[in-house]
């Protein structure tokens, strides 16, 4: 018999496997990352800069499905740490431009393995893997 309270059961969200398996995913990236002294939102981050070369504040945070109050303590953190670089742009005074130090650069190298690493842990066949990534950037686009 079906409830008026059914949608509310867990078994019926969506939300909560796609929450869940995220952070699954992400504890699985922990150990390798660690040993690069980066956080999983530092890694991404990188990602965006190691195939753009350089990217503005908002570039990022729009690539990354990110607001400005997380980016710009990430950035802050990132540049401490000697990853990126930040400047203003000689064209708008407004925008920030990021970019990658040589030691940001460096930790492509190191950070090869990884990718390689975590397809071990997921059990997709690379059809399933490429249907998963399609839908969860519809999810992604529908939900901006």
């Amino acid at each position: 018999m079906s409830s008026r309270y059914d949608a509310l059961k867990l078994s019926s969200q969506l939300c909560f496997p796609l929450y869940a398996g995220a952070r699954r995913i992400v504890q699985k990236y922990t150990p390798y990352l660690n040993e690069l002294g980066i956080t999983y939102t530092q890694y991404v981050t990188l990602m965006v800069l190691w195939e753009k070369k350089k990217a503005t504040v908002g570039e990022l945070t729009e690539a990354l499905y990110l607001d400005t109050g997380t980016m710009t303590p990430l950035l802050k953190k990132m540049q401490a740490g000697g990853l990126i670089s930040k400047k203003r742009s000689k064209k708008d005074e407004r925008t920030v431009e990021i970019t990658l130090t040589e030691k940001g650069t460096a930790l492509r190298e190191k950070a090869l393995s990884i990718p390689k690493e975590m397809r071990k842990c997921i059990d997709l066949s690379p059809a399933e893997a490429s249907e998963l990534y399609r839908l969860l950037y519809k999810i992604l686009d529908s939900c901006s």
